[in-house]
């Protein structure tokens, strides 16, 4: 690749360059692009104060700073990528700029039918968890698709519902009249700093039908926890781990952050009570974004979390393993699913 001479270029010159989806810039001559899960470097030689100067421009478009005084920042590009920078000195020898590039081309599971690896049965089911409003967590680790996959997931809902978004950076994409979006953090000219989890508590007097959070990070899952066991069926939220088990993990320590003395089976209780599936997300060996796992929480037996997978990711594809959901009946009576529908 030829060299830039402005970061704002090499953006647009890789906006058309299909499979990339991450831009990392470490310093003025180290660039890499992520494709199918792989970190290219390229031959692209910038300076710092170009650096600094996009820096300063997206700070200004997400009206926010980016200084000593305010080193991070979180934010979006014009065409919804999302970049995350942090300056000197807090990054070493010069600002280090991360950015998530927006996949316009996803917009719906009939535009692409095999995204994430489901085939058309699977693709009817997820229609089915939304219809029939079930409760969601979107579990997996850094760059599998999170954002991407809670965006298809929300083309499916129904447009009379009231719907209000949560997030820390706006990334969700919900093309419904009813919708309230938040973000979290500060902006300029404003001295007040709210947090997801003060807008999540804002959020249940807000009659919402669904509360929608990008991604759970403290202690704000305490709060979507009681929403989801209050009434607002169909919420969901995203949440970094590297499989179920793990996911449950985490929730409890988020949990336990929203600074309540609770013991581990109690929380675990609130888990069962207010989540229904939890959707793993991975790659697969070609780097590819795919569901891993899908896995119904059932109960409790004792002190520990009972679930079982209804599909995993084998052999290429997403594969039934012969277990039918015990909420098949709420499946089938509100979101249209046939009741053989896992026996076929």
């Amino acid at each position: 690749m030829e060299a830039q001479n402005s970061v704002w270029q090499l953006v647009k010159d890789l906006e058309n360059k299909k499979g990339i989806t991450e831009i990392v810039i470490n310093g003025p001559s180290t660039v890499f692009v992520e494709r199918a899960g792989q970190f290219i470097q390229l031959n692209v030689r910038l300076t710092k104060k170009d650096m600094y100067d996009f820096i300063d421009e997206v700070a200004r478009f997400n009206k926010r700073q980016c200084n000593q005084d305010n080193p991070i920042l979180d934010g979006n590009l014009p065409d919804g990528s999302r970049i995350n920078a942090i300056v000197e000195p807090f990054s070493y020898g010069a600002p280090a700029i991360s950015i998530r590039k927006y996949l316009k081309h996803i917009a719906s599971f009939q535009n692409d039918p095999n995204v994430f690896g489901l085939g058309p049965k699977w693709v009817e089911f997820m229609k089915a968890i939304i219809s029939s409003k079930m409760n969601l967590l979107i579990s997996g680790g850094t760059g599998v698709g999170k954002t991407t996959f809670m965006n298809l997931l929300l083309g499916e809902l129904n447009t009379a519902e009231r719907v209000v978004t949560i997030e820390d950076t706006l990334e969700l994409s919900i093309n419904r009249p009813n919708v309230v979006r938040l973000e979290a953090g500060s902006r300029v000219g404003s001295s007040a700093n709210i947090s997801t989890r003060d807008l999540v508590k804002n959020t249940l007097r807000m009659r919402p039908d669904r509360v929608i959070i990008g991604e759970v990070r403290g202690g704000e899952l305490f709060d979507l926890m009681q929403a989801m066991n209050t009434g607002h069926d169909g919420s969901m939220t995203s949440i970094h781990a590297s499989s179920p088990a793990e996911c449950f993990q985490r929730v409890e320590t988020l949990f336990l952050m929203a600074g309540f003395e609770v013991p581990i089976p109690v929380i675990r209780r609130q888990l069962v009570s207010a989540v229904d599936f939890v959707i793993q997300l991975t790659r697969d060996r070609e780097g590819n974004r795919v569901v891993g796992e899908i896995r119904e929480i059932t109960g409790m037996e004792g002190e520990n979390i009972t679930s079982q997978v209804i599909g995993r990711y084998e052999d290429g594809k997403l594969a039934m393993t012969g277990l039918s959901p015990q909420k098949m009946d709420r499946l089938h009576k509100a979101g249209g699913l046939p009741l053989a529908f896992f026996s076929n």
